[in-house]
């Protein structure tokens, strides 16, 4: 069974820092390409970045500015979320997804085809 599990989210004053991870189990994703969603209570999922299958190419929403980078471990089948100065409107559940062996990068979620639980930040002002 593929399972991707986000964790690393938590309550975080304004300016403040976490590194989500995304361990994947049940298969290898080494040749796809991942990336990170986060929905705010009330709104649609959006895209927040996406990393190639080696990791050389990342690709960020404009909102994220430089504050997050998005990072893998192909020998751990994991990915990461480095977000620094973060802001109340960064609050929200941040997902993690996976392509089905395709190397590129997409910010489309349709062309996500596995995606984990979410896991919880929240940024107090």
């Amino acid at each position: 069974q593929v399972q991707l599990v986000e964790s690393g989210g938590g309550l975080v004053q304004a300016g403040g820092s976490l590194r989500l991870s995304c361990a994947a189990s049940g298969r290898t994703f080494s040749n796809s390409a991942m990336g990170w969603f986060r929905q705010a209570s009330g709104k649609a999922r959006e895209f927040v970045a996406t990393i190639n299958w080696r990791g050389g190419m990342t690709y960020y929403a404009d909102f994220v500015k430089g504050r997050f980078t998005i990072s893998r471990d192909n020998a751990k089948n994991t990915v990461y979320l480095q977000v620094t100065g973060l802001k109340p409107e960064d609050t929200a559940v941040y997902y993690c997804a996976a392509r089905d062996s395709v190397a590129s990068t997409t910010r489309w979620a349709s062309d996500y085809s596995y995606w984990g639980q979410g896991t919880q930040v929240t940024v107090s002002s």
